[in-house]
């Protein structure tokens, strides 16, 4: 007993409640003990409800203790507790109760296999024998001592000790009368460095706004969701021959009324109209997982499960994702498990040892980005990240997550020089914790979540990225296709006179368009860090950069894949794009940002209401060129055919007009121009392409041929049939 006291006295005891709450004496009494260290006296009550003085404990300061009759002992003592200055405050006795975790709860974590890991740790409102409470829980296999402290305890780590259980390394408190809206850490003292940290917690699902890092204890009544027919319709999607144009969104700058950040409820009233009104199928959201530092857009994650406070509550979050289901429009996360920050409240070195990530440098830290990498080898870092991106999906009802850097996921080598990289059991540069985790994320994500999307951003030749992990692949849905948005790029900033040179930067993304599912992206990450706006990409005077931007972006929405744009792009937005203000909104006054406007609206339009630019976009069938060599004119020509449609596109990135220009096509009658970028309502010479008759004479193996007139710069697309 006097070693249990030193240890409660030195906040290192792992077991509190075996000195503290209520004990046998022997058959007839019962002990009732409290550590209150900052109290002048504590009192309970008889059985007839007087008051009943607790015992200062002789030898253990801020220790009282008073034995009573069982049948004066309710099962959950209560105690008022006198302060010095006088202030009363009444509890009841948190070391009274059981533990609240289950042991099936513990197996399943430490099997890696809790799917809904909210449920066991972090905050949890309950009600435990008609008394209401929080249940704090958290993982710290390597400390000695864990206390629970917030508001409701001055931050006092003496006051909220909590016990390990058994050897799961998992701590647990259940404390009457803490509920939503309290603040609180964890304090916790490292069994091997000796050293007391506060600790942010790292399931929890709201917290303060920065720079304040506490967590709140979240709401135990969960959102009325509206959008049930919107997940019963999901699950039947074929999301693979369905129409995908995905907005982009950095929710911090895409507007800001008065210079602050937008609220949820405010992007709900503004942003989502707005897309809908453009045209396009899905927001994705850069990160929104909780995150210190504004300038790291959100991929510093210091909280996996917790929508930001930047922009208000996770219930304000939730009505924002249920406005968008009810708008037609779906959400995609930007989700971050390839790394993490170094702050010390958060994740790393959690309990004094490397406990989320490696301990070794060479596996263990990014050098590119100052940032730690996670142990995918560790079954509960993999349940951690599983759960979460479970969470987000499940609990907060988004449509799928974009995974950030997989390429850094999947070598061991990535971004290192010389010996600062170890390999692999076999010797080689493949990460097989982090495949291997891959894996069951998508699996697990995609079979209990059915029309949800895993989409990877991964820059290298990594086989099968989108393709089923029983067949050797690594399981997302899609994947960026980051070989196409690099040539494309470089294609529109050559000069048109330099172009036929680089005529292949066309044509050899179609040598591997169909090795994956992909998505073409012209995302943020293509407008920051010195590589300009779109339009500020593109040679020539005003005229030409709009014609050539005019002519990228119907290059995108015409060749196989879904489709991605970042806000601005949409518009043309001429300044690079930067967290600190909301886009140029005040361009859309000039007519060359209105024709963009005017065109995306157009291309988001025809892309879904045309068959045959989105039902085959991951099969061979669904493209066929008509003319990839005519290098010299720098045009292209090709078809896209659908079930039962076909379009035919042809291209002249030069600015040359080429009159009577002639296209092999499918079958002989009329053709309608269902779009030409060379239109004046989006900014272009109004020169009208006038398509002929297609004739029975065959052309560019086609069994048709027509002429038309091919205005400089310009895509044309045209569609069998019409006057």
């Amino acid at each position: 007993m006097e070693n249990d006291l030193q240890a409660l006295v030195d906040s290192r005891h792992h077991d509190p409640h075996r000195v503290l709450g209520v004990h046998a004496v022997d058959d007839e009494n019962l002990q009732l003990r409290t550590y209150q260290p900052h109290a002048e006296a504590v009192e309970t009550v008889d059985r007839d409800g007087e008051p009943m003085a607790l015992n200062p404990h002789p030898d253990c300061p801020g220790l009282f203790e008073v034995t009573l009759p069982r049948s004066w002992v309710p099962k959950h003592p209560s105690y008022t507790v006198t302060l010095p200055d006088g202030h009363r405050y009444d509890i009841v006795d948190p070391y009274s109760f059981l533990p609240t975790v289950g042991e099936l709860d513990l197996h399943l974590f430490a099997e890696g296999r809790h799917l809904q890991l909210w449920q066991m740790l972090g905050a949890q409102v309950l009600s435990v024998d008609e008394v209401v409470g929080t249940r704090f829980s958290v993982w710290a296999p390597n400390a000695e001592r864990v206390s629970l402290v917030g508001t409701f305890n001055d931050w006092d780590g003496r006051r909220h000790p909590m016990r390990v259980l058994g050897d799961s390394g998992v701590w647990e408190l259940f404390v009457p009368g803490i509920t939503v809206g309290d603040l609180y850490k964890f304090e916790i003292t490292s069994r091997l460095t000796g050293e007391t940290r506060l600790r942010t917690d790292p399931l929890g699902r709201a917290f303060e706004l920065r720079p304040d890092t506490a967590a709140i204890v979240p709401d135990f009544q969960p959102y009325e969701w509206q959008d049930d027919d919107w997940i019963a319709r999901r699950e039947h999607w074929q999301w693979d021959q369905a129409p995908m144009a995905t907005y982009e969104v950095h929710l911090g700058s895409w507007r800001q009324p008065d210079g602050r950040f937008p609220t949820y409820d405010e992007l709900a009233d503004q942003l989502i109209p707005y897309v809908q009104e453009r045209g396009f199928t899905h927001i994705e959201l850069l990160p929104v997982t909780e995150h210190p530092f504004d300038a790291s857009w959100g991929y510093q994650t210091t909280g996996y499960f917790a929508p930001t406070s930047r922009f208000g509550s996770p219930t304000a979050f939730c009505r924002f994702v249920d406005r968008a289901h009810a708008a037609g429009i779906g959400v995609i996360l930007d989700w971050v498990p390839a790394h993490f920050p170094r702050d010390e409240f958060a994740l790393a070195r959690f309990d004094g040892s490397a406990l989320y990530e490696h301990e070794d440098p060479r596996r263990g830290e990014h050098r590119d980005w100052g940032t730690l990498i996670f142990n995918y080898g560790r079954r509960e870092v993999q349940n951690f990240l599983i759960a979460s991106a479970q969470y987000w999906i499940e609990q907060l009802h988004l449509d799928g997550l974009r995974v950030d850097a997989v390429a850094s996921m999947l070598y061991l080598d990535y971004s290192r020089q010389g010996d600062d990289w170890l390999p692999n059991r076999h010797g080689g540069r493949e990460n097989l914790e982090a495949i291997e985790f891959l894996q069951r994320l998508n699996h697990t994500i995609l079979s209990r979540n059915p029309g949800t999307l895993m989409i990877a951003e991964e820059s290298t030749a990594w086989p099968m990225v989108s393709r089923p992990p029983e067949h050797g692949g690594l399981g997302f849905s899609m994947k960026w296709n980051m070989g196409w948005m690099n040539d494309s790029l470089a294609y529109l900033a050559e000069d048109p006179l330099h172009r036929p040179h680089h005529h292949n930067r066309l044509t050899f993304g179609l040598l591997y368009a169909f090795s994956e599912n992909f998505v073409l992206p012209l995302s943020h990450d293509e407008v920051v860090h010195g590589k300009r706006a779109l339009p500020a990409k593109m040679p020539g005077d005003e005229w030409q950069r709009f014609a050539n931007l005019r002519l990228l972006l119907a290059w995108q929405y015409t060749f196989p894949g879904k489709k991605l744009l970042f806000m601005g792009d949409e518009f043309g937005q001429g300044n690079e794009w930067s967290h600190a203000h909301e886009l140029d909104w005040w361009m859309l006054e000039y007519p060359p940002h209105q024709g963009i406007q005017a065109l995306v609206d157009q291309l988001n339009f025809r892309y879904r209401h045309e068959p045959a630019l989105h039902e085959r976009d991951f099969e061979p069938g669904g493209f066929t060129w008509i003319d990839c060599n005519d290098r010299n004119q720098s045009v292209i020509s090709f078809r896209r055919d659908g079930h039962f449609e076909t379009v035919v596109v042809v291209i002249n990135f030069t600015p040359v007009e080429r009159p009577g220009y002639r296209i092999g096509v499918p079958e002989p009658g009329r053709y309608q121009v269902l779009l030409n970028t060379d239109s004046e309502g989006f900014g272009g010479s109004g020169q009208n392409p006038a398509p002929g008759a297609a004739e029975a004479t065959p052309w560019h193996d086609q069994p048709a041929s027509l002429t038309l007139d091919l205005p400089g710069l310009s895509a044309v697309v045209l569609k069998h049939g019409g006057d």
